[in-house]
């Protein structure tokens, strides 16, 4: 029996997230609401009938991919409004996550249709829980530009960005892409990559963009797969006795010249003096 079906004659859509490699990842509740769903929509119908034969799971397929789904979305409003329960799945994960059918579930929401999530393994979020960088903000952007301009422009944007930003790539394109990276934030960006997540050669690599490209150069395996690259930006902040100084130089500039203001803090705080008068000059400027 499906998980939590509508209370009414229409049937609803579930979002059914499938493995991104290790096939024990597939819970007990997707795989049977797979089997008792009318329809599966597939990013590739292929692919996906080869998970339903290994579980054993007879299905209707039809396909829904980023060619044809605003087309189909009427399509799986009249199977729902016929009673039919639908799943969407897509190649791997959790679809819509850089995976087509957002304008499916948008358009089934504006007509008023349950849409249900049956979540499980999602690549990103595998890898910025193992990755060992900050995870309480982070920003997802999907896959990035295949031209290095457009691609250095997001990343320049990225400058402003809090928390860890985390961003797919191809094995094709990941070398150009760290390049893009070193070329940017040069040694300012500490990253984590995470390849072929679940799979026989999981592998995490980290250090900066220099050093990661230096690992490539080294064993190009190491370029093989589908990639999480995860970017946790270096913040330059003064030390706790640098911060005082600045309290102390900001009180002293409202009554001294910089000369004499820099002279008194450094004998307040211990600190060197011309180093004080430098940092007064920019707090003047600033």
């Amino acid at each position: 029996m499906l998980p939590h079906s509508s209370d009414d004659a229409r049937g609803s859509l579930y979002i059914v997230a499938t493995p991104i490699g290790n096939l024990d990842d597939f819970s007990k509740r997707a795989e049977q609401t797979l089997r008792d769903v009318d329809y599966i929509a597939a990013e590739d119908t292929r692919h996906t009938r080869r998970l339903l034969n290994h579980f054993g799971i007879e299905a209707k397929l039809f396909s829904i991919h980023d060619h044809n789904e605003k087309d189909k979305a009427d399509y799986v409003a009249s199977l729902l409004e016929d009673g039919k329960n639908v799943a969407l799945v897509s190649d791997a994960g959790t679809p819509l996550i850089s995976d087509p059918g957002y304008h499916v579930v948008h358009s089934l929401r504006e007509k008023g249709h349950k849409v249900m999530p049956i979540p499980g393994a999602c690549a990103v979020i595998s890898a910025l829980c193992a990755s060992g960088l900050p995870t309480d903000q982070f920003f997802f952007a999907g896959f990035v530009p295949a031209k290095s301009k457009a691609r250095c422009d997001l990343f320049e944007s990225w400058k402003t960005q809090d928390g860890t930003v985390i961003f797919y790539e191809s094995t094709h394109r990941i070398y150009d892409s760290i390049a893009d990276v070193q070329k940017v934030y040069g040694d300012d960006a500490e990253l984590v990559l995470a390849r072929e997540i679940t799979k026989t050669f999981e592998t995490f690599l980290s250090g900066t963009a220099a050093e990661i490209l230096a690992m490539f150069d080294e064993d190009a395996n190491q370029m093989r797969g589908e990639f999480v690259v995860m970017l946790s930006f270096i913040q330059e902040q003064g030390d706790e006795s640098e911060i005082e100084a600045k309290r102390i130089l900001a009180i002293l500039l409202e009554d001294l010249p910089v000369k004499q203001a820099a002279a008194m803090a450094a004998k307040l705080t211990g600190e060197k003096k011309n180093a004080l008068y430098k940092i007064a000059l920019e707090m003047q400027a600033g």
